[in-house]
């Protein structure tokens, strides 16, 4: 099935305020979900026989955030971030990449960590990847049976890949920088 046709069952489906956008300008196409809908679509998208994507390769998150001064003026988003889940079936030989959407900041509270519903109850794997994900860009999901730090020790502060983290300069006596 291609990305179209794929594109296409989704919105048949949810219809276009859920389906958001399909960009097929890449190597990687990609279908935009409303984050308020992604486990919904997250079980579609495995389920249903035709599309049947039992695999979540990955799991990512992107903060749309340019930091550098000298990038701005090509810079065309506005700072946000982004979910993405790269899906295979093994069954059809199909992919794609579903991404959601989020604010920085939830309700524009710097710190506030914005929020989604977790998939980890659809593929199993996205466990590792959803705390992965909430320890290093800093997104809560919602839902998941064990969202606690993975990589970085429980009482770092902050998420360590967001593009505006400032590293500490020591930490439990151990100089950093």
């Amino acid at each position: 099935m291609t990305p179209s046709e794929v594109h296409q069952r989704l919105v048949d489906r949810f219809g276009s305020d859920v389906i958001v956008t399909l960009s097929t300008d890449r190597v990687d196409p990609s279908i935009e979900v409303r984050a308020s809908d992604i486990a919904q679509v997250a079980e579609y998208l495995k389920f249903d026989a035709a599309l049947a994507f039992d695999q979540l390769c990955d799991l990512t998150v992107v903060d749309y955030l340019e930091a550098d001064p000298k990038k701005q003026k090509s810079f065309v988003h506005e700072p946000h971030l982004e979910v993405v889940y790269q899906l295979f079936s093994v069954m059809h030989k199909h992919r794609i990449a579903v991404k959601a959407r989020l604010p920085r900041w939830a309700d524009d509270v710097p710190g506030a960590l914005p929020e989604i519903d977790t998939v980890s109850h659809v593929w199993a794997i996205a466990d590792w990847h959803e705390r992965e994900a909430f320890d290093l860009l800093g997104v809560r999901f919602v839902g998941h049976p064990n969202l606690v730090r993975i990589l970085c020790p429980d009482d770092w502060v902050g998420h360590p890949l967001r593009k505006d983290y400032e590293f500490p300069l020591e930490y439990h006596g151990v100089r950093g920088q």
